[in-house]
C-alpha cells in the first residue's frame, strides 16, 4: 500500500461529550495518534457531542466506544488505529501483534 493510498483512508474522528468536559482527553488522544501515525493519517478530527459520548472512528468505522468499552488506554486505541491504517507498523514496547 502506498503512502498516498494510506492518506486517502486514514481519517480519525474523536467524538467527545462537551457536557462532561472531555475535550482535554480527546485532544490529548488526538495528539498521541498524530505523533504515532504522522505519515499514515490524513486527518484527526475532534467532534463535539453530548450525552456522555466518547467514540473513536477510523474512516467512519467505530473502533472504540466508551459506552461499551470504558475509557480507552492510548495503547488500545493506537493498536485499533494501526490495525486499520498500517497493519505492519510496530508500536514498540506497547505493541501486540496485529491479527
Amino acid at each position: 500500500m502506498t503512502e498516498a493510498s494510506l492518506r486517502e483512508s486514514g481519517r480519525v474522528e474523536i467524538e467527545y461529550c462537551t457536557q462532561c468536559g472531555w475535550l482535554p482527553r480527546a485532544a490529548w488522544l488526538a495528539q498521541e495518534l498524530l505523533t504515532t501515525f504522522e505519515a499514515e493519517l490524513s486527518e484527526v478530527a475532534l467532534k463535539p457531542g453530548k450525552g456522555g459520548v466518547f467514540v473513536v472512528r477510523v474512516d467512519d468505522e467505530v473502533v472504540w466506544d466508551r459506552r461499551d468499552q470504558g475509557f480507552p488506554e492510548p495503547t488500545a486505541v493506537k493498536q485499533a488505529v494501526r490495525d486499520r491504517v498500517a497493519p505492519g507498523k510496530s508500536l514498540g514496547h506497547s505493541d501486540k501483534p496485529a491479527p
